[in-house]
């Protein structure tokens, strides 16, 4: 009945007005015709777009037929599917390629535009939604101050109805992500228009209530958080990791949409998501949470509370809500008792969780005060800050009335790495947000010195203060009155518009003691040995913050301790002179110098927050292997560097690019290198040597496939081979070599019952975290090279093997001596941590399991 095939331009005038004639002619939509109806439809949105970029004739047939009415009108004949997402389809197709602002004055001002933003569609069908969500987006999209006004009624001047908000927000919460991102999109289109009469009707009751709403659905989304979390802490694993990294990617994005809807300049909406997120979410839930001790009413755990506070100040920028935070972390956990997290006045079902049950105990840490943090400022002239200081310590413990600040420092002294790296985190996103006012973060003992000095400066020139002739006193004190006027505001706003009063005894404590205890929690983390390299690192980039360039501030008992942990760390380092590793350490030393002051004098630090959300991998390597010792010895020297550059730092010095090792010399005559002939660093299979020293052995690769070769240990410059060689039947004395394997770590042992067998471990030639090229980046590639081998070799008598496992140790022995001989330097570097008395710690011999040869021809 319906046909097309007509000789006319498909793209003409005369097509246009064919397809309406034939659309008007429809009286009901049924099976029979619903494909002619589709098909009109969709070539009336294509034929209009076109001549609305290229004859305007088109449109003007479009207006003068009221073709929209007949869209509107088969939308209402018709009850299939099909036709219902066709007609949103070409409705949304028109929108969104009109060029013409004539065109989308037309489509905006006809009254059906809002008939179909109101039309009871069945949502029962996910692609219908779909489609309906596109086409008020798409709507969304062509908001400006001129057309928002045709979509709004009004009544004495003022916006009494907005059909397309109201609609759009009724699915902002749907199950289904896509729908609530369009929706997150479409709300920020009609926020950036910047019309004053529909920003006051959608910040005004009922529709203020979106908000809240938002902040409810945001509680829920970190409750859920938390519960894959604690499930990843049981069951780690990549799906879990996966969850947890989508789980964080939608809040980071809802955090995003408060910051871009801030953004648009809608008047009251900063208070508006300012006094929800502080009402809903953090005084009730993330707050609490951080206490050391368990809270009635806690939801959450720390390292989720920990992460979200980074999350919300790093990117939500308003500055009421960041003073507002930084100023309750001065209040106690008991100030928040009153105060439930009950979105929509529904109490959580979540059960108590405390990740806190029992805090680790520093072994160099000060241990009084039941935990609490010491105050250590000694040498300064002011009694009166010793007499606060007093008072101030017979108050600070762990309990209801330790203020959430401490608790944060506690757990960098006392907590576990997470809590470490979580605290850490948090002081450096307070340290880093802009919209944060410098006297709260002098409060807090975090305002960076280079700023302490600029205030000064700045108090000098105008003729403020009693100071202006000493500019850069080396004990100066900030500015307490202003300090204090600035967080008892803020502490004033939270009583009156929150009912939280703070009963800690921090406020009014001068801020000299408050930055002392930072830096007290910062040198006693140094000196934990139960915290990750990478949590270390944060620390000292966080004390570089606070000191760029100065020791001023560094006490007698903070550089004793930084000292006694920094021989600790050579003591370590020492062990792995004479370890598996020793021929990769100086390279190590090198990497991680440059790494760890890039890392603490980048502009953040160098882990993500979300990290710590992420459980750690397990180590897949078992405690004797020489990949476990790789691991080890890479966590010893970052550990080291850290403390080296610290000890350099505490001196005044300024950090060089590359540590002081000592360079090679020339290889001694009568070393077995020299006189086998060998001007390699890494022989290679085929290379030709002088076999004077050699003893001759067996060796079996292969079940019943033994073959004969010279043994020979050598050891040049800071490596060390284990070389099987194949001699020359024409050139007496002279082979070639076969097999190359690493030197050290092959933790040679006689047979206990075959005094002529010689046991070998073949550990692989580097580590794929030293080498990135030979192995991928999850450590797959090439991986039968990471597990350790085994030799046997068989000798002719027991003297020949007893002088193989001799010449063995020498050699080791001998690269051991140069690797600490070019160190020398590193570890001298201040002789007063240094023991003169100390010996060598013995060589480590570490058995593994059994794999293949590193480099055989």
């Amino acid at each position: 009945m319906w046909s097309f095939w007509r000789s006319r331009d498909r793209f003409s005038l005369e097509e246009l007005r064919y397809l309406t004639e034939q659309l008007k002619k429809v009286q009901i939509v049924n099976e029979v015709n619903k494909n002619f109806v589709i098909e009109a439809l969709r070539s009336i949105a294509e034929l209009v777009t076109y001549g609305d970029q290229h004859d305007p004739t088109f449109f003007e047939f479009f207006m003068e037929k009221q073709v929209m009415g007949e869209f509107v009108r088969m939308l209402k004949i018709s009850r299939i599917l099909s036709v219902a997402l066709q007609v949103l389809q070409t409705m949304s197709i028109m929108i969104q390629n009109f060029k013409s602002e004539h065109a989308i004055y037309y489509i905006f001002s006809n009254e059906h535009i809002n008939y179909l933003i109101t039309y009871s569609f069945d949502f029962r069908s996910e692609e219908l939604l779909s489609y309906y969500i596109s086409f008020l987006r798409a709507i969304s999209g062509k908001l400006n101050k001129n057309t928002i006004s045709l979509l709004v009624m009004t009544q004495n001047d003022e916006v009494i109805s907005f059909p397309l908000y109201i609609e759009a927000i009724r699915y902002a919460f749907h199950e289904e992500n896509m729908v609530r991102i369009a929706v997150r999109a479409l709300t920020l289109n009609v926020y950036h228009v910047g019309d004053e009469s529909v920003n006051k009707y959608v910040t005004s009751t009922p529709l203020a209530e979106y908000f809240s709403d938002l902040i409810t659905y945001f509680w829920k989304l970190c409750i859920a958080l938390d519960g894959l979390v604690s499930e990843a802490a049981k069951n780690p694993g990549p799906e879990s990791s996966s969850s947890i990294l989508s789980a964080v990617d939608e809040i980071e994005d809802y955090l995003y949409y408060f910051s871009d809807a801030i953004s648009a300049g809608v008047p009251n909406l900063g208070t508006l998501i300012t006094n929800n997120v502080l009402q809903l979410l953090v005084f009730p839930l993330l707050l609490p949470s951080l206490a050391v001790e368990p809270i009635y009413g806690t939801q959450i755990g720390a390292t989720t509370s920990l992460y979200l506070l980074c999350c919300i100040l790093r990117i939500v920028k308003i500055k009421d809500l960041a003073n507002s935070i930084a100023a309750a972390l001065f209040c106690c956990p008991e100030d928040f008792v009153a105060i439930e997290a009950k979105p929509n006045g529904n109490t959580s079902n979540h059960k108590l969780r405390s990740e806190n049950k029992q805090l680790e105990n520093d072994s160099t840490g000060d241990k009084e005060n039941n935990g609490g943090l010491r105050i250590s400022v000694e040498n300064l002239s002011s009694s009166h800050i010793h007499a606060v200081e007093d008072s101030y310590c017979q108050h600070c413990g762990i309990g209801p009335r330790f203020p959430f600040r401490e608790a944060l420092l506690s757990y960098i002294v006392h907590g576990d790495d997470i809590q470490v790296l979580g605290s850490l985190s948090v002081l450096a996103t307070l340290l880093q947000t802009k919209e944060l006012d410098e006297s709260m973060l002098d409060a807090l003992g975090i305002l960076p010195q280079r700023k302490q000095h600029k205030k000064l400066l700045l108090q000098a020139l105008v003729g403020e203060g009693p100071d202006e002739e000493q500019l850069f006193p080396s004990k100066c004190s900030s500015m307490k009155d202003g300090i204090i006027s600035v967080l008892d505001s803020y502490l004033q706003n939270l009583k009156d518009q929150y009912g939280l009063s703070c009963s800690s005894r921090e406020v009014g404590v001068s801020p000299r003691v408050h930055r002392f205890q930072v830096l007290d929690a910062l040198v006693s983390l140094f000196c934990r040995s139960n915290i990750s390299a990478e949590s270390l690192w944060d620390g000292g980039w966080l004390l570089r913050q606070l000191l760029p360039y100065s020791e001023a501030e560094f006490n007698s008992h903070h550089l004793k301790s930084l000292k006694v942990s920094y021989k600790n760390c050579i003591n370590s380092l020492l062990k792995e002179v004479r370890g598996v590793w020793p021929d990769l350490l100086i390279t190590i030393i090198t990497d991680e110098w440059k790494k760890c002051k890039k890392a603490i004098e980048s502009s953040s630090p160098q882990k993500d927050p979300k990290s710590i959300l992420i459980p750690p991998p397990k180590c897949s390597s078992d405690g004797e292997s020489s990949l476990f010792a790789g691991e080890r010895l890479c966590m010893r020297v970052k550990v080291f560097v850290l403390h080296h550059q610290l000890q350099i730092f505490s001196e005044g010095g300024a950090l060089p690019d590359q540590p002081p090792v000592v360079s090679s010399i020339d290889l001694p005559s009568n070393s077995r290198a020299a006189i086998a002939g060998l001007d390699v660093i890494h022989p290679k299979p085929g290379t030709q040597i002088n076999l004077v020293g050699a003893v001759p052995c067996r060796i079996a690769f292969e079940r019943g496939k033994e073959r004969h070769f010279f043994f020979l240990a050598v050891s040049k410059e800071t490596s060390g081979w284990l070389l099987l060689v194949e001699e020359q039947p024409l050139k007496q004395h002279h082979g070639v070599i076969r097999v190359a394997a690493p030197l050290a770590g092959s933790s040679p042992r006689i047979d206990d019952k075959h005094a002529k067998w010689l046991h070998l471990r073949i550990r692989p030639s580097t580590l794929p975290f030293v080498d990135p090229f030979k192995f991928d980046a999850f450590g797959k590639g090439k991986a039968k090279s990471l597990i350790d081998g085994r030799w046997t070799l068989a000798f002719r008598d027991e003297e020949s093997c007893k002088s193989s496992y001799s010449m063995i140790l020498e050699e080791m022995d001998q690269l051991s001596n140069e690797v600490e001989r070019r160190l020398k330097p590193l570890l001298e570097f201040d002789r007063s941590v240094d023991d003169p008395d100390s010996s060598h710690p013995p060589s480590e011999a570490l058995s593994t399991t059994s794999a293949l040869p590193t480099d055989s021809l």
